[in-house]
């Protein structure tokens, strides 16, 4: 278990995290403490502006489309992403990552250690849990393990920094069981629909505190990936994460399950890789990208998808390589998802964005309404 200050945290995120690049200035233990973490209490402005602002994640919710952003900032659109309309968040802290499990069961997850869960298909949002109980749930969890003088330590240290680090994203399999991961290892799992959470943090092959950025299951497997080249598997249902030897050093920023049991790794300067073995070895697969990929998604005919950060849309043509389907120059994607109807759902620095596949844009969303 591996815990840092907020001296280190603040070096560290200077050395180029893709989602603190996208997340702006939401993610600084500075900031957090001239605020009191009153983002953790202070629910989101409504504002007509929000269709515009930074969103970092979009999912779909059944034939809903779920995306969240900067400032605790959580949108709907029951139209294919055409219009969009803001809706009450209990908090005002960014939002990384949101997932649906079905039409009802989602949870999201955000700077300050925020989790957030609906049952209703997103209409309304309680908090599950932030980083001022995470850090508590890690302290208890280290005294009744009678961890050692070090693990103490770093326990005690979390809870003295207060809520600054964030979780980054989250896996959830059902409606009861799941996890929550980010920053320096921290990572947490519940069975029970995040009433209550574990920290799992002592089950994860993870010594440096390397952050995590994704995890996927295929046939009974976890996949995680994350900074410099991280790739952890569990082959016990979660239970305990090895790490496993990497075909790249640099940072994975995602990673994600084929129907066929493949899993596809991707990150910086964009390196993609896919293996059909579970993780025992890798291909890499040719992108014509030389930045950051920042996201990917199945879509319906099961083509993969693959955002990046210079805005290029890229759908894999066979097992050798990707092509282009679409491109909006110098504006950064955060994420991507397929709407009901089969366009591209993409989140970015300005908004959300819908794209018909393949090539073109087919409409703007953020000319859609707010609920004022």
């Amino acid at each position: 278990m591996v815990v840092f200050s907020n001296s280190t945290l603040r070096n560290r995120l200077a050395g180029g995290c893709l989602l603190l690049l996208m997340a702006g200035q939401s993610w600084t233990a500075v900031a957090a403490a001239e605020t009191g973490f009153t983002a953790l209490d202070k629910p989101a402005q409504i504002t007509a502006q929000s269709v515009h602002k930074t969103i970092l994640s979009v999912a779909r919710a059944g034939q809903r489309l779920v995306a969240v952003g900067e400032e605790g900032i959580i949108l709907l659109s029951d139209d294919n992403g055409q219009h969009w309309n803001q809706i009450v968040s209990p908090v005002s802290a960014a939002l990384t990552e949101v997932q649906f499990v079905d039409s009802r069961h989602g949870w999201i997850v955000g700077h300050y250690g925020v989790v957030l869960a609906t049952t209703d298909g997103g209409e309304t949002w309680q908090k599950q849990l932030d980083g001022i109980q995470a850090a508590q749930l890690l302290l208890a969890d280290v005294q009744l393990r009678g961890g050692d003088e070090r693990e103490l330590r770093e326990a005690r240290r979390l809870i003295d920094d207060g809520p600054d680090k964030p979780f980054l994203n989250l896996h959830f399999t059902d409606a009861l069981n799941g996890f929550v991961f980010g920053a320096y290892n921290l990572i947490y799992r519940t069975h029970d629909g995040g009433q209550s959470w574990q920290p799992w943090l002592s089950r994860v092959d993870n010594p440096m505190g390397l952050h995590l950025y994704g995890m996927a299951e295929a046939d009974g497997v976890l996949m995680m990936a994350g900074e410099q080249g991280t790739l952890l598997r569990s082959r016990d249902a979660g239970e305990h994460f090895e790490a496993l030897d990497s075909p790249y050093d640099g940072s994975f920023f995602g990673i994600i399950a084929e129907p066929d049991g493949a899993f596809v790794v991707y990150g910086l300067r964009g390196h993609l890789f896919r293996s059909v073995d579970n993780g025992d070895s890798w291909t890499q697969l040719d992108t014509r990208e030389e930045v950051a990929l920042s996201a990917a998604s199945m879509l319906a005919d099961g083509r993969l998808l693959v955002v990046s950060q210079s805005g290029s849309l890229l759908v894999n043509r066979n097992d050798s390589g990707f092509a282009p389907v679409a491109d909006l120059p110098a504006l950064p994607l955060a994420d991507v998802v397929q709407s009901a109807d089969g366009a591209a759902i993409v989140a970015s620095l300005a908004g959300v964005h819908r794209f018909d596949l393949p090539g073109r844009i087919a409409r703007d969303s953020t000319s859609g309404s707010v609920k004022e």
